[in-house]
């Protein structure tokens, strides 16, 4: 897809919306009020705002590989203070999702150099190589749950979120169909 692609799909994106309703965008511009702060892989087959069909200005949303929680995250950290600090969102979801390129090249350990630093976040947060897995999914799903625990850990959640609900899902790219798992 090139420029001109994108420029006509944006296009198509904007005739929509004002034949829908005309005044869309003069509110969009006041503000966002969220409902919802939502962590997310980077992958390209899970936008956030695509599986949900939520419109514009519904979803808070940081993506990071294979949806990771970490204190040293600075842009994480920024992202989930304004979120609930200034945003005063309802839920924070995790979402993690099946095939998840990131948990495979944890692993398998198998990743490049430029990605080593990483892809050891997302290690840590997976079960010791003598447990036993039946697959890289179920490895999704047990990150998706410690990340949570890692999230309701944060000293920013901890600071301005405690009373916020907190859901883990686990989206799958196979059948389009979010699970939530907790």
């Amino acid at each position: 897809m090139d420029k001109q692609e994108l420029r006509k799909r944006n296009e198509a994106f904007v005739r929509k919306i004002i034949e829908e309703d005309p005044l869309y965008f003069d509110e969009l511009k006041k503000g966002q009020t969220p409902e919802f702060f939502m962590l997310s892989c980077s992958d390209s087959r899970v936008s956030p705002s695509v599986i949900t069909q939520m419109p514009l200005g519904n979803i808070f949303v940081h993506r990071n590989i294979a949806n990771q929680v970490d204190t040293r995250d600075e842009s994480f950290s920024a992202s989930l203070y304004y979120a609930l600090k200034y945003l005063k969102v309802k839920k924070i979801i995790i979402k993690g999702h099946t095939d998840c390129g990131g948990i495979k090249a944890a692993w398998s350990e198998t990743a490049d150099e430029e990605l080593q630093g990483w892809v050891s976040k997302i290690r840590s947060s997976l079960p010791d190589k003598s447990e036993v897995v039946n697959s890289t999914n179920e490895l999704s799903k047990i990150n998706v749950l410690k990340q949570v625990e890692h999230l309701k850990n944060h000293p920013v959640y901890q600071a301005y979120g405690k009373k916020v609900e907190v859901r883990g899902c686990l989206f799958h790219v196979e059948s389009g169909e979010l699970e939530r798992l907790i």
